[in-house]
């Protein structure tokens, strides 16, 4: 047991609001490939080629089908310990919500309820025209039925719901920002803190830890930071709740 563990764990109980800030990372352990690192999402091809708003309107045969299958590498993958921990502590409390960067749902199906993700979600598409919403599998369908690109029943395109290279942030990201403001914790997990807007968000919070494998520009203003897998940290972070319940009395 390290002390970084038991001074997090601590950290926790002492925090009356929580936000807890999730990238690639948190999601390696699951199957899905991060993005910078060796093997990543990016070294494949371009990504900001593929999945950005100019393909999609102006060379969907190239969306549809290469930027469709890099974002089905997110999809049928499994919440791995890390997620699962994260809703053990909102269950109980010690967690008041999650901001994530990724779109994969794994928070979702771990059995987090306060989820707010940045970057849309892989569940859900839209039509580009009445705005009408139905699933991702019937946009997939579609695709795999050779309509490129994939229609609605008014005649419009369908898109997934994720926000891509040239869209704005979606709306709810200004409940992000008041979140990131309200925390007297904000708890990193699996971000290289690289990227505008999520890079602006720890400087918002009044403490902040990060449990992330590589260095990240936020260390020095860190009180807590912990560079290991996300599955292994939480699950001897929760050990040590679980452990020593008068911690938590």
């Amino acid at each position: 047991m390290t002390s970084a563990i038991k001074d997090l764990a601590h950290a926790l109980k002492n925090s009356r609001y929580t936000v807890v800030l999730t990238g690639a990372g948190i999601s390696t352990e699951s199957g899905i490939p991060d993005f910078r690192g060796s093997g990543g999402l990016w070294k494949a091809r371009d990504a900001m080629e593929l999945l950005s708003l100019e393909t999609l309107y102006y060379r969907p045969e190239l969306f549809y089908t290469e930027g469709l299958r890099l974002l089905n590498t997110m999809r049928g993958k499994q919440p791995n310990a890390a997620h699962k921990a994260l809703a053990w502590l909102e269950q109980r409390s010690l967690v008041n919500s999650i901001i994530t960067q990724n779109i994969d749902g794994l928070h979702y199906e771990s059995g987090s309820k306060r989820v707010l993700e940045m970057h849309g979600n892989l569940r859900t598409s839209s039509c580009l025209e009445c705005r009408r919403k139905t699933s991702f599998e019937s946009l997939a369908d579609a695709v795999a039925k050779g309509q490129i690109p994939p229609k609605c029943h008014c005649g419009g395109i369908l898109r997934p719901d994720v926000v891509f290279f040239g869209d704005p942030m979606p709306p709810c990201f200004d409940e992000v920002v008041q979140e990131a403001r309200q925390a007297e914790l904000m708890l990193v997990v699996g971000s290289s803190l690289q990227v505008a807007p999520v890079s602006y968000l720890p400087s918002l919070s009044k403490q902040l830890a990060i449990i992330n494998l590589e260095p990240t520009p936020y260390d020095n203003a860190a009180s807590i930071v912990i560079r290991n897998k996300a599955g292994v940290v939480f699950e001897e972070l929760l050990d040590y709740i679980r452990d020593e319940d008068d911690v938590w009395e």
